[in-house]
């Protein structure tokens, strides 16, 4: 039997505009994206069989464990695009990213099955190639397997580097409050005006420059899911009142996030979990 063991890190948005709506359903943005200390953890286990067999468990009951969960996608398409066969592939996913919280978690677990996949079988596909099979898994795919910090454009796969943000990060989620993806997008489409602004590339030249960003963070989500789901704004002003330079809902929510300063002091927040993370400048790893 093979086996390797991958580290997922989380993710947040600096960033998030959304800009218009393709021809494929999707829509385009422009985001900065961070990668953070918050991790999944991913086993793998290979073995052969006379046909391909991908079964997924794990510690979360928030997730699913068959055909629907990206993960499964990931392994599919690695098989598919390797012409790799005879193998009985197990994953575990040891959960500690929150489930629908604007995270990342689904994609960077996606991330760590393309990765650990490719090491496991010799490298069979190079980077180029394995962000195109991302591409095909989620808009977020592809920035989880280099982590770091990106500027996202187009649905979010087409990414540029940009110097990693070096501050530590508060991530607050609502056990009360969840917000798919889908969700987000349809109450950003019923806005009657869009909120234009060009925060994205402000954020991009002032992370190169190495300059604070606190004052910039801007997420469009915003508009529409403060408006109907208050407990998340009420996270986000505690969270400032408490020290952070400034704090945002991350991706589609419904986590909030806040940058620490040196007079923060840890509120108490009910029916909360809450994590004291760093950013970090890299993607999926194998854990040795």
């Amino acid at each position: 039997m093979q086996s390797i063991k991958v580290k997922t890190p989380a993710k947040i948005n600096l960033t998030l505009e959304i800009l218009n709506k393709r021809p494929d359903g999707f829509h385009n943005i422009q985001s900065i994206m961070q990668a953070v200390s918050l991790f999944d953890f991913l086993t793998i286990n290979i073995e052969d069989s006379e046909e391909n067999k991908i079964s997924i468990s794990g510690n979360s009951r928030e997730i699913p464990y068959d055909s629907r969960n990206i993960a499964h996608k990931a392994a599919e398409l690695f098989f598919e695009k390797t012409g790799i066969s005879g193998k009985n592939v197990d994953i575990y996913i040891e959960k500690h990213i929150p489930v629908e919280a604007g995270l990342a978690g689904g994609s960077s677990n996606a991330a760590g099955v393309l990765h650990g996949l490719n090491k496991i079988f010799g490298l069979p596909l190079s980077g180029t190639e394995l962000s195109a099979l991302a591409a095909q898994i989620g808009s977020d795919v592809s920035f989880c397997l280099f982590g770091g910090a990106k500027l996202a454009s187009g649905r979010g796969e087409i990414l540029e580097r940009v110097e990693s943000a070096d501050c530590d990060i508060v991530i607050v989620k609502p056990d009360d409050v969840s917000i798919s993806t889908k969700e987000a997008y349809q109450k950003f489409s019923e806005l009657e005006e869009k909120p234009k602004t060009n925060n994205t590339l402000k954020v991009f030249m002032a992370l190169n420059r190495h300059e604070d960003i606190s004052h910039l963070l801007l997420n469009h989500f915003e508009l529409p899911i403060l408006r109907d789901y208050p407990r998340i704004e009420e996270i986000k002003n505690l969270l400032i009142s408490s020290g952070c330079k400034n704090a945002l809902m991350s991706g589609s929510g419904s986590s909030v996030f806040g940058i620490l300063s040196d007079e923060f002091s840890m509120p108490e927040i009910e029916n909360a979990k809450h994590f004291v993370v760093k950013t970090v400048k890299h993607g999926v790893t194998t854990q040795v």
